[in-house]
């Protein structure tokens, strides 16, 4: 298989998958009866929720034009670059914005109570590991998320803020 085909079919795997739910649910539904009728249509919305979630999942992963490696393990980011890096606890997370240096690459600034600050590439390899990480910050809508990232522009946008944390001055 060529690499491109294969790169093709791996980004759409999820929705691919989810979209398979969705036919289940839609055969079992035809089966006829209330019953099949109500457990079809069960499968079905749990298959239609999964692909709106990949979909998203997709739309938030970038191209690999970034340095660094990034990876979330027991409840912990971790960025290591060419010139420099870090970690940050994933509870301990109170603001998540998004900033472009001057040349326009944009990067991911996760700040910690404790006023350490992780700074990650948006196009780091590995950085869409990071939609589940901010799936599971309190309040934070992943709707607004992809969104926020598909606008240009170079200015400093916070996505998320840990209710009653008072910004760092």
């Amino acid at each position: 298989m060529r690499p491109e085909a294969a790169a093709l079919l791996t980004r759409w795997r999820e929705a691919g998958g989810a979209v398979l739910v969705v036919l289940l649910g839609l055969w079992v539904a035809g089966f006829g009866g209330w019953f099949y009728m109500a457990i079809g249509a069960l499968i079905a919305v749990v298959g239609l929720s999964g692909l709106v979630i990949a979909l998203r999942r997709m739309r938030f992963q970038r191209a690999v034009d970034q340095p660094g490696v990034v990876e979330v393990d027991e409840g912990e980011v971790r960025y290591l670059g060419p010139h420099g890096g870090g970690f940050a606890a994933i509870p301990e997370i109170v603001s998540v914005e998004l900033i472009a240096d001057l040349a326009g690459r944009r990067w991911w600034r996760l700040s910690e109570s404790g006023g350490n600050v992780l700074s990650v590439p948006v196009a780091a390899e590995g950085a869409a590991a990071l939609f589940d990480v901010f799936a599971r910050l309190p309040g934070l809508s992943t709707g607004e998320l992809v969104l926020v990232l598909d606008r240009p522009g170079r200015q400093a946008i916070t996505v998320w803020r840990r209710s009653g944390h008072r910004a760092l001055t």
